[in-house]
C-alpha cells in the first residue's frame, strides 16, 4: 500500500505546472500608449477573455514607442509560460519592411493565438476642399500634384500605412506630414492646415458625425453597418478596384509557450469574441469581429504572412523607413 501511495504522489508531481493555468495574473502587453484605439480594444477584450479563463486577473501593460516594436520585443523576450501575451495590430506585418533593424522576428518569435477584429479606415479631407465625393476628390488630387499635404499619426501608424497604400493605388505622390498621434493630425485637418488623411473609424467616426471633416469612402470591400458611416461608399466601388485595407488586431504569445496553454488561450479567445459586451463595444467603434478560420492559430499565422507580402512592396516603393 505504501508503495502505491508513493507512486501516486510521484504521478501527481509529474503533472505539468500549467495544468491549472492560469493560477496567477496574466499580463497583456499593448505596444501603444493608454487611451488609444488599440488600448481600447485590448481592455475590452481582456475583460471578455478573463471569463472563460476562470475569471482570471488580466492586466494591461502599455509599452509604447517605436511604432509598437518596443512592446512587441518585450513580449517576445518574456518567459513563455502563458502569463505574458501580446495584443498587436497590422504593424506586426508592416514592421519587417518598415524598420531596418527589428529586435524580433515576426514569424519566428511568437505563437499565433488568433485574430480578434478588423477596424476599417476612412478617407477624409478638410472641409475647405471643394470635392463632394471621392470621384471629385480624385480629380482634385490629380490636378494638385506636388501641392497635397497628407497627414498621419506618425511613421508606422495605421494612418501612415493607409496613406502609403492610397498613394500607391492613385499613383499620386503626396507630401506626408507625420504627427505625434492622431489628435494633432486631426486638429490640423479640421483647421485646414493639411488636406487629406486616411485613418481608423475608431478615430474618425466622432468627427464625421460632428461634420468637422469631409468623409469620402471606407477602405474595406464592404460598406459599414455603423449608422454614421453606412452612407459612405467603398474605395473599391469608387474606382480603386481591389482596395482593401483595415487595421486588424491579434493575440500572440512568446515562442515556446506550451501547446496546452496556447490551446486553452485559443479556446478562451473564441469564447471572448462572442461576449455580448465585447461585441457591443466593437460595433460602436465600427470594428468587425473575426468569425472565420483566422481565429485559429495556424490560419492567423498564414494571414500575417500574406500581410507581410502585401505591405512589403508598398513600403519599399515609398522608401519611407523608420530607424
Amino acid at each position: 500500500m505504501k508503495r502505491l501511495f508513493t507512486i501516486a504522489i510521484a504521478a501527481l508531481a509529474a503533472v505539468p505546472a500549467f495544468a491549472e493555468y492560469p493560477d496567477k495574473t496574466i499580463t497583456i502587453v499593448v505596444p501603444f500608449a493608454a487611451g488609444g484605439p488599440t488600448d481600447k480594444v485590448a481592455r475590452d477584450f481582456a475583460e471578455a477573455l478573463r471569463k472563460p479563463l476562470g475569471n482570471a486577473t488580466i492586466v494591461i501593460d502599455n509599452a509604447g514607442g517605436a511604432g509598437g516594436t518596443i512592446g512587441a520585443a518585450k513580449a517576445a523576450r518574456a518567459t513563455p509560460d502563458g502569463y505574458t501575451l501580446l495584443l498587436h495590430h497590422v504593424s506586426m506585418a508592416t514592421s519587417p519592411a518598415l524598420y531596418r533593424k527589428l529586435p524580433y522576428k515576426t514569424l519566428d518569435d511568437f505563437e499565433y493565438l488568433g485574430l480578434i477584429n478588423e477596424v476599417p479606415m476612412t478617407v477624409l479631407s478638410t472641409k475647405k476642399l471643394p470635392a463632394g465625393n471621392f470621384g471629385e476628390l480624385r480629380k482634385w488630387l490629380e490636378s494638385n500634384r506636388g501641392k497635397i499635404n497628407l497627414a498621419n499619426a506618425g511613421v508606422g501608424s495605421a494612418s501612415h500605412l493607409c496613406g502609403l497604400m492610397l498613394q500607391n493605388a492613385l499613383k499620386i505622390e503626396m507630401q506626408t506630414i507625420s504627427y505625434k498621434g492622431t489628435a494633432p493630425a486631426m486638429t490640423d485637418l479640421i483647421s485646414g492646415h493639411v488636406d487629406v488623411m486616411c485613418d481608423q473609424t475608431t478615430n474618425t467616426t466622432t468627427q464625421i458625425e460632428a461634420n468637422t471633416v469631409k468623409a469620402y469612402a471606407v477602405t474595406t470591400k464592404r460598406r459599414l453597418a455603423t449608422p454614421a458611416l453606412a452612407a459612405l461608399p467603398t474605395l473599391d466601388e469608387s474606382g480603386l478596384k481591389g482596395f482593401d485595407v483595415s487595421v486588424w488586431h491579434g493575440l500572440f504569445a512568446p515562442h515556446g509557450t506550451p501547446k496546452a496553454i496556447t490551446d486553452k488561450l485559443n479556446a478562451a479567445l473564441k469564447v471572448a469574441l462572442k461576449d455580448p459586451a465585447f461585441v457591443k463595444s466593437q460595433e460602436s467603434l465600427g470594428a468587425v469581429i473575426i468569425n472565420d478560420a483566422r481565429v485559429n492559430g495556424p490560419e492567423h499565422r498564414k494571414f500575417v504572412e500574406a500581410e507581410i507580402e502585401k505591405w512589403g512592396p508598398v513600403i519599399k516603393a515609398a522608401g519611407q523607413y523608420a530607424e
